[in-house]
């Protein structure tokens, strides 16, 4: 079994939101939900995870250019958002997908989900962490 599908895998088989393997070994795994687990990923555990191959239950375009950010070589997910393809494919990340939509919604579904309408003019992952980092703050108020 391949990376890829082992992320698939296990992400599945252990109800996550978020996991990377590389080399076989599964190096992050979280059940968070949100940008979070990303953010962790970008924030503390690049190096680790740089080369990996990641699963993860939606992608938007946020999402995809903290991949592209991490060094992650291939992503599964079941959700992703013409953002996020666009943005992986430019980056020319492999990726595998359940199902498509043009824009990831927030938890009500009555709009953008915060990350996805923040990332929509950023292309620079740098900014974009920092802009995250202050959606957490304001949150968390």
């Amino acid at each position: 079994m391949n990376d890829i599908e082992l992320a698939r895998k296990v992400l599945k088989q252990e109800d996550l939101a978020l996991v990377v393997v590389k080399n076989g070994e599964i190096v992050f795994k979280s059940k968070d939900k949100g940008i979070k687990p990303m953010y962790i990923l970008a924030t503390e555990v690049k190096e680790l995870s740089k080369g990996g191959s990641l699963a993860d239950r939606v992608i938007g375009k946020g999402a995809a250019l903290l991949c592209r950010y991490i060094g992650i070589e291939e992503v599964y997910t079941e959700l992703i958002s013409e953002g996020g393809i666009n943005t992986l494919e430019k980056y020319k990340i492999p990726y595998i997908m359940e199902k498509s939509c043009p824009y990831i919604k927030n938890r009500d579904k009555t709009g953008y989900c915060p990350i996805e309408k923040l990332s929509l003019d950023i292309d620079n992952p740098e900014i974009l962490l920092d802009k995250i980092k202050e959606f957490f703050k304001s949150v968390e108020k």
